[in-house]
């Protein structure tokens, strides 16, 4: 029952996850919905799995697998998300911007700021 359960959960996250991914306006908020929700998701899945098989090696490797998508993720929607601001990718029109951040941190600034 918890194994079930779990991977409902989870299920419905990752599926929360691409609804946000056709929703939400620019890539930064896509990137948000990919990172976080289909992370969280795929790890309810995995431990509910895990659960359900009651085997000791597939569920070392399901724990294996786990721990591989949380660490490459959540990088991987760092990478593409940088990549899209040094591009030039705009955020939408109603977003909440910190305009002090750029200040702070110099090194991330687009190529064409002075």
């Amino acid at each position: 029952m918890i194994a079930a359960l779990s991977m409902l959960v989870g299920s419905i996250f990752v599926v929360i996850a691409s609804i946000g991914l056709h929703r939400f306006d620019d890539v930064f908020a896509r990137m948000h919905a990919a990172g976080k929700a289909s992370t969280f998701g795929l790890g309810l899945i995995l431990v509910g799995s895990a659960i359900r098989l009651d085997d000791l090696g597939a569920a070392a490797k399901l724990g294996l697998a786990g721990v591989t998508a949380l660490v490459t993720i959540p990088a991987g929607v760092h990478v593409i998300a940088r990549a899209a601001w040094r591009a030039g990718s705009g955020v939408a029109s109603h977003a909440d911007l910190d305009e002090r951040s750029r200040h702070r941190h110099a090194e991330t600034r687009r190529p064409e700021e002075p």
